[in-house]
Formats: C-alpha cells, sequence, structure tokens
C-alpha cells in the first residue's frame, strides 16, 4: 500500500470512530434536552446574584432546561427531575451557611436521596460568595462538592478551580462584572458536561 492509500485508509477509519464516539453531522447541533438546577441560599443577595448568572450561562446552553430556587423552596421532586444540581453558599465562619448545609442533610432525613444513592450520576457543581480574599470561600466550594461526591455524584468545576466565587467585602462590595462572568461561565460549564454525560447515557 502506498502513502496516498494508507492516509486515506487512516482518514476512513478515524471518520467512522468519531462518528462511533459522537454520533452523525447532526449530533452537535441536537444536543439531548437536560434540566439544570440552581438552588442557594442568599443572606444579603449577593449569592442570590451570582446564582442568576450561573443560570443565565446555563440557559445559553441549547436543550437546556434551568430551575432557579432557594436552598429552602427546593423539593425532593426538584432534584430526583434534574440532570444536574449547582449549589450556591455565602461563606459563614469558614464553612457553607447552615441553609445550606440543612438542604444537604436532607437529601438524607427528609427526601431519603441518599440511602438508594438516587442522586447517583447526576452532574453537580459548586459557588461561593465571601466577605475577603481569604475567608473560606474554596473551603466552601469543596465541602459542597464534597457532600455530592458521597452521593456518587460527577463533579465538575468552572469558572475558577473549584467552581465560581466572588469577594464582596468592603473592599469589593457587591458582584462585580469578573465575578459575574465566572458565574456565567460556571453555567455555561456545567450545562455543557451535563449534554455529554446525558447523551452517552442513551447510547
Amino acid at each position: 500500500m502506498n502513502r496516498r492509500g494508507y492516509l486515506k485508509v487512516v482518514g476512513v477509519l478515524s471518520a467512522t470512530l468519531t462518528l462511533a464516539l459522537y454520533g452523525g453531522p447532526g449530533h452537535a447541533a441536537d444536543p439531548p434536552p437536560t434540566t439544570v438546577l440552581v438552588t442557594f441560599h442568599s443572606g444579603t443577595g449577593n449569592t442570590e446574584k451570582m446564582a442568576q448568572g450561573v443560570a443565565d450561562g446555563a440557559k445559553g446552553v441549547s436543550g437546556t432546561t434551568v430551575v432557579l430556587k432557594r436552598v429552602g423552596d427546593v423539593a425532593a421532586g426538584d432534584l430526583l427531575s434534574s440532570d444536574a444540581v449547582i449549589v450556591g453558599s455565602p461563606v459563614y465562619f469558614g464553612n457553607m451557611s447552615g441553609e445550606v448545609k440543612t438542604f444537604f442533610d436532607n437529601w438524607t432525613l427528609k427526601f431519603s436521596l441518599f440511602q438508594d444513592r438516587k442522586m447517583r450520576n447526576k452532574v453537580g457543581a459548586a459557588f461561593a460568595t465571601g466577605g475577603s480574599v481569604s475567608n473560606g470561600k474554596e473551603v466552601t466550594m469543596l465541602t459542597i462538592l464534597a457532600a455530592m461526591l458521597i452521593n456518587q455524584m460527577v463533579v465538575v468545576s468552572g469558572g475558577g478551580g473549584f467552581g465560581a466565587s466572588a469577594t464582596t467585602g468592603p473592599d469589593s462590595p457587591g458582584i462585580d462584572e469578573k465575578e459575574a462572568a465566572e458565574a456565567r461561565e460556571l453555567g455555561r460549564r456545567v450545562a455543557e458536561f451535563t449534554a455529554v454525560v446525558k447523551r452517552g447515557s442513551t447510547k
């Protein structure tokens, strides 16, 4: 076989493998419908603004339905019907707020999700707001992700190393455009990854 013939065979094999893994030409343009739940606790309104940014980012991905709720308003059905859950919290004493911790505790105590691993293989992500640069935003996001991992969810980052975050103290009040952009990036990343996961699960 000459070099031209060899390259032709390689090209055909590569195209066949790509179609097998990722579907036909219409695959990218026709993503599976997914539902992303964005839920949060907010005491001052800052985490709520980040949640809205996360939701906006997810909405920008074709085929994505976004549900935006405070953690106290989320029911078991919201969690079960979602393909992805993104949780946001302010930093209280270096960790997630009590409201967000209660939300996760309810996965066992109230919703009975943990016992049968009903959140297994759903996508999870986190975001946080805090008053200063080093007051616990990373710890807060990591403990949120840890709760998801214990429920056998698949966690992803976006916007930052562990998720999206914002510093909202006296030197940087509110949510600035860079932080809002991080929130949108997180939402977009989760929605895109969730579509990949759901597409693979239907093959």
